[in-house]
């Protein structure tokens, strides 16, 4: 392609506002030309950003293919009925994008689609015979975000790779899990990102386990638990860690004491003299659920030195959603379960949950439940059903599985694959005939890919203060042939043999034929980032031009003749 013909226009200034400034991604992706938006968090994607999309697709599709997963393209639009038959549609709320056509029929746009490939499964898959089936598609999706940010990374509409296994057992469907996981390896390791898989919680897909492909970046939303003694990594909402180590304490006659307007665990610590972990903080939430009338006040208990981690309190509890709720709240919609904030403790009457670590410690400080006491010498005990891991994992807790300090990261979530059970096979009720010849409903897993994020994602890991330093993998084109003066001819005859060659080799390029200042060619060269750039300039009347590469910016004498060689060599490893 020439640069005259194709529709990139670079723009010098960037204006943004709230949390996409500071955003690099999102500035070099609208000044380079790779995108353009429309509304807030919708894109038009240009000639290089559709290009590049279609790189990273056409990775994602080959290493699919090569572990056996069968592509399809499902409708965009998806009966509603089918997303309250799942129990997602009220869980998903305001961000489910719903319509009526013209004869009042509602409909949904899908933000994932567990349910229509369910339906398809259940009309085309009678058998195990048939099993196991691992089917996917790369499609466009929507979610109505209450705050669309962060451009590519968190916008409305989006292009995911969503794909959905069957199986007639939990150990065929963990097999296709640690396949796909495999897999989605090799895909990030083929688009050149730095990544790590790491524990995840299942959210709204839901199942009973899930992992998360994170590409370690500072602009990314997710804080990640990881050590860098093993492979051990986590979503925060998921991180475990190995018990706190605690001075053991024998068992205590429970006693109370009057602590007169001594509420929070600082102030505990020092009337009692003694450490913050030896303390149970009651954390009172209200839970929300479908039916505002099952609405109530829930208690969880942790150590005085540990805090409540938000999402594992949610699946504790099993409500759509926890709130911080006062004492003038408590008292007004909930008189009856005498909860009095500060004073909180062990045998309160109201739901409550406990943390594993808490269990069975003696000797320990507790809420009296009532204004102005704790009880000290408190054995902690519950029924198995309220012992929850509660606790948010902090930065030098000791990793779960050898025992080293974890430590904070930053992480884009990139891909996310979960063990889905018969969650949505059964209340969908999708089965198979058995070998037996029975029915039963399949075991599913689901395997996901941001695509479009992708973009934003290699742009946050490869860039400087110039602009992006796209991997030669996914870039739109791989080598940018610039001709420093367009008037001259003998530049001009050379460069289009260059840019020929290039193109007979099975690289992909672009010849820079604008008749344009050299300055300017090389600020866009270096802002839309492509790996490599071939100046042909006045020293070709010695057969001599430069290439150079975007990452480092060196610029390296070559003759003309060898210039086809050597960027094989460095692109296409020939």
């Amino acid at each position: 392609m020439k640069f005259s013909r194709t529709l990139i226009n670079t723009i010098k200034d960037y204006k943004t506002e709230g949390d996409e400034q500071g955003l690099r991604s999102q500035e070099y992706l609208t000044r380079g030309g790779f995108v353009l938006q429309i509304a807030s968090g919708i894109y038009d994607f240009l000639p290089l950003g559709k290009m590049m999309l279609d790189n990273i697709k056409n990775i994602i599709n080959e290493e699919l293919t090569n572990a056996g997963c069968i592509e399809v393209d499902l409708a965009f639009v998806c009966p509603e009925e089918l997303w309250h038959k799942s129990g997602r549609a009220e869980k998903y709320g305001k961000e489910l994008l719903r319509l009526d056509d013209r004869k009042g029929q509602k409909f949904v746009l899908s933000p994932t689609c567990e349910e229509m490939m369910v339906e398809l499964a259940k009309a085309k898959i009678t058998s195990y015979r048939q099993l196991p089936m691992n089917i996917y598609q790369i499609k466009l999706k929507f979610r109505d975000e209450v705050r669309p940010r962060f451009g590519l990374l968190r916008g409305r509409e989006f292009v995911m790779k969503d794909g959905y296994s069957f199986h007639e057992s939990e150990e065929d469907m963990l097999r296709e899990f640690h396949l796909m996981e495999e897999t989605y390896k090799k895909i990030f390791k083929r688009l050149e990102l730095d990544f790590k898989v790491v524990e995840a919680d299942s959210g709204a897909i839901g199942g009973s386990g899930s992992k998360e492909f994170m590409i370690l970046a500072n602009a990314g939303e997710d804080t990640l638990a990881i050590c860098k003694s093993c492979e051990y990594g986590a979503n925060i909402e998921a991180a475990r860690r190995k018990p706190k180590k605690r001075v053991k304490m024998d068992e205590a006659t429970p006693t109370e004491v009057h602590t007169p307007n001594v509420k929070s665990i600082a102030e505990l610590s020092e009337f009692f003299g003694i450490e913050a972990g030896r303390f149970i903080k009651a954390v009172v939430k209200e839970a929300l659920f479908e039916d505002a009338k099952q609405n109530t006040p829930v208690v969880f208990f942790i150590a005085g030195d540990d805090e409540l981690e938000e999402t594992k309190a949610l699946n504790a509890c099993g409500a759509l959603a926890l709130t911080d709720i006062d004492e003038a709240a408590l008292n007004e919609r909930y008189a009856d379960k005498n909860i009095t904030l500060g004073f909180v403790g062990l045998g309160a009457e109201c739901e409550y949950f406990v943390d594993v670590e808490l269990l069975d410690r003696n000797d320990m400080v507790t809420g009296a439940n009532k204004a102005d006491y704790h009880t000290k010498g408190v054995s902690v005990k519950a029924p198995i059903e309220r012992v929850k891991d509660l606790v948010l994992v902090q930065e030098g807790d000791a990793c779960p599985k050898c025992g080293a300090d974890l430590s904070y990261a930053k992480g884009i979530e990139a891909g996310h694959i979960f063990q889905l059970g018969t969650r949505y096979s059964e209340p969908l009720n999708a089965k198979f005939l058995d070998k037996n010849g029975k029915t039963q409903p399949f075991i599913m897993g689901t395997y996901g890919i941001g695509v479009s994020r992708l973009i934003s994602a290699v742009i946050e890991q490869n860039s400087d203060e110039k602009g992006c330093i796209l991997p030669a993998s996914i870039a739109p084109y791989q080598v940018n042939v610039i001709i420093s003066n367009i008037k001259d001819a003998a530049q001009k005859e050379a460069a289009e043999g260059i840019y020929e060659e290039l193109k007979n080799s099975g690289i992909r390029a672009i010849l820079d034929d604008r008749d344009e200042r050299y300055g300017h060619k090389m600020a866009d060269f270096e802002l839309i980032g492509f790996p490599y750039a071939v100046i042909v300039g006045k020293n070709i009347a010695e057969g001599t031009v430069e290439i150079v590469n975007r990452r480092t910016l060196t610029k390296e004498p070559c003759s003309a003749s060898h210039a086809i060689i050597e960027l094989e060599k460095r692109i296409l490893g020939v």
